[in-house]
């Protein structure tokens, strides 16, 4: 099992930056561009349990992919939970969390992930994986500065 944490101070208050996460469509303006992402369903209410979302992503070579994610816990402007029903992960467990602090809001970033073919992936997260994730989350960061400006 991997763990990715993040932690983002955006100088907005946390009713603003909640309805942005809530909206599982925006999820492709933090997404980078070279991962051709697109929701093949897009979600027609707010975020709650139960909620599914699917998407296509191209992550690796522009091979597509599809990935479903399951809102398995939301609770108002404080967290909520995306898991991967179907993807290119063996798990994708991912807290979402959120607090006013200095005016502002921390959005913090909880993934816990595993990859399929255990133990050869080891080497393919070493390389690839664990690189592009941590240059999707630079990324992300990087646009929600402007974004919820």
């Amino acid at each position: 099992m991997y763990h990715l944490y993040e932690e983002q101070w955006i100088d907005q208050p946390i009713a603003k930056v909640w309805d942005f996460f809530s909206q599982g469509e925006n999820l492709l303006k933090i997404t980078p561009e070279h991962m051709k992402m697109s929701v093949l369903e897009k979600p027609e209410a707010k975020m709650y349990p139960g909620m599914i979302i699917r998407y296509q992503v191209s992550p690796l070579l522009g091979i597509p992919l599809n990935w479903t994610s399951e809102i398995t816990a939301v609770e108002e402007e404080s967290y909520f939970v995306d898991t991967m029903l179907e993807g290119p992960f063996k798990l994708w467990h991912h807290q979402h969390r959120f607090k006013e602090q200095n005016g502002g809001t921390l959005i913090i970033d909880d993934l816990h992930y595993k990859l399929p073919l255990e133990p050869l992936s080891k080497l393919g997260h070493s390389i690839l994986v664990k690189r592009q994730l941590n240059n999707m989350f630079k990324h992300r960061q990087l646009v929600l500065k402007d974004l919820l400006k």
